[in-house]
């Protein structure tokens, strides 16, 4: 089988070096920028988990073009029109496409472009960045991806895609309960980056100082109101594990979000914080917090775009 990893920066071109690590025939679509710097220096990835140096195959979109079995979708949201532009020449009528962005509603917009049919769940728990000489930095001890089809069935082209994956160093998990997962994921993702990127600070200092944990805690509660109001498939437990959870990553880890806000660069507001609102708005609930985190992040972007 042959994939497609659309985008080589901190996500895609760790897990599609694993990928190609392990054997699999890997492709990474990239920006002219991003493949000079591949083609001349090769993709580094500095990880915990073992350092890997590679010289993959790259593509800019409209070169050779040609179908793939699989297409991983590891771009940020803000830039998933470009994304789909750029991938659809690379789909052909038997690809599966597996998005690894943070939230839910990508997905409807997947499958209105390229059919339900091609889509699946996916999503992904990883620390890792770009330094500023192109290399991928990992540093957490989770390096997972999980997907499925997305009405829990294990379907021949799972199986497929689950022992294409098999081999990695990296994990990637065939999941059963997909669209659960997504949700929780989503959940802890708009936590992490909401509570980091409100206080500038990794998760660390802010359960430490006194009222940190309490507002984690509020936040949490928050978003898990407006996926419950939306019958979202949550478990009825999920905010506390998730808070057991954040109380357990290591004093500095940090929101890709907030990464990106250090780095200068556009974040995923609105395909996260944004969309919750967006349903709490349609279910007439108080979401303060929240609000407030969302408020902040539309400053940045504002100020952001004046420069």
């Amino acid at each position: 089988m042959k994939v497609l990893v659309l985008g080589a920066g901190a996500v895609g071109g760790y897990f599609g070096g694993r990928l190609i690590e392990s054997g699999v025939d890997v492709t990474f679509l990239v920006r002219k920028k991003r493949q000079q710097q591949i083609n001349g220096k090769g993709l580094f990835i500095n990880s915990i988990h073992g350092d890997i140096q590679l010289e993959p195959k790259t593509l800019v979109s409209g070169e050779e073009v040609r179908t793939f079995d699989v297409i991983i979708f590891a771009t940020k949201a803000q830039h998933l029109e470009g994304a789909i532009q750029a991938v659809e020449p690379y789909v052909g009528p038997s690809t599966t496409i597996i998005p690894l962005l943070n939230g839910i509603s990508h997905i409807y917009r997947l499958q209105e472009v390229f059919g339900k049919d091609k889509i699946i769940g996916g999503f992904c728990f990883i620390e890792t960045t770009l330094n500023d000489i192109g290399h991928v930095v990992q540093t957490s001890k989770s390096h997972q991806i999980s997907f499925g089809e997305l009405d829990g069935e294990r379907s021949s082209r799972i199986e497929s895609i689950q022992t294409l994956f098999s081999e990695t160093s990296a994990s990637f998990k065939l999941s059963d309960n997909i669209l659960q997962d997504m949700w929780h994921k989503y959940l802890f993702i708009t936590t992490l980056s909401g509570i980091t990127t409100l206080m500038r600070s990794s998760v660390g200092p802010i359960l430490e100082v006194k009222d940190g944990e309490k507002l984690t805690l509020q936040l949490f509660e928050e978003v898990a109101s407006i996926m419950e109001a939306a019958d979202a498939p949550i478990a009825d437990d999920i905010v506390d594990k998730q808070m057991a959870t954040m109380k357990m990553q290591h004093y500095n880890m940090k929101a890709s979000m907030l990464r990106d806000i250090e780095k200068g660069i556009s974040i995923e507001v609105d395909h996260l914080q944004g969309y919750l609102l967006t349903l709490a708005d349609r279910f007439n609930l108080e979401v303060p917090l929240l609000r407030v985190i969302y408020q902040h992040l539309k400053v940045y972007e504002i100020n952001l775009n004046k420069k």
